[in-house]
């Protein structure tokens, strides 16, 4: 998605950027205090269908600008390490408890994605980046995924449990990363 004339989507990192960079947070910290409290509600709303802690998914949609849809889920933060194997109860509860959010599975090479998918919590699975992959090819490879959703990448969160995993999602642009016992944490 290119941002329109005008815009710079706050990813910016050239000259000026720090200045850009304090105009956005104090732009920001000049409209939380005056949403309306219907508006606070409905986010408060929308942050417990997601699965989220308020303050999480204020800052996220924050740094945005969007509403998430959904999640990438790598079969690491599933606790999935092999095929057959079923998915633990704490993350079947909690994404079952989910409302309007797509569920994605990210299948390291172990794991087939049409194990994953077989999971009655995911939507839809697919193979994990390689190891050995470039920076650039892994890039293409999550951008591949992102754009089978039809949605923005800034609109998912990446859950995984390794460095490797967060690259994914900076290499993808997508609106951030957690860690599976930050997201899953009772």
């Amino acid at each position: 998605m290119t941002a329109t004339i005008g815009h710079n989507s706050g990813r910016v990192v050239e000259p000026g950027h720090s200045w850009r960079k304090h105009v956005w947070t104090k732009a920001r910290k000049e409209l939380l205090p005056t949403l309306p409290l219907e508006v606070v509600r409905i986010r408060v709303k929308r942050a417990a269908q997601l699965g989220l802690p308020y303050k999480t998914y204020a800052g996220i949609r924050a740094s945005t600008g969007h509403d998430l849809v959904g999640f990438l889920f790598s079969s690491n933060a599933l606790q999935i390490i092999r095929d057959g194997q079923p998915l633990p109860s704490d993350r079947m509860d909690k994404l079952h408890s989910l409302i309007k959010t797509k569920k994605i599975g990210i299948a390291h090479a172990a794991i087939s994605p049409t194990h994953i998918r077989s999971l009655s919590v995911i939507d839809a699975a697919y193979a994990a980046p390689q190891f050995a992959q470039s920076w650039s090819v892994m890039r293409d490879h999550m951008a591949a995924i992102i754009r089978d959703t039809r949605q923005p990448a800034d609109r998912f969160v990446m859950i995984g449990d390794t460095a490797f995993e967060r690259d994914w999602s900076e290499a993808a642009a997508m609106a951030g990363y957690l860690t599976a016992p930050q997201y899953f944490a009772p």
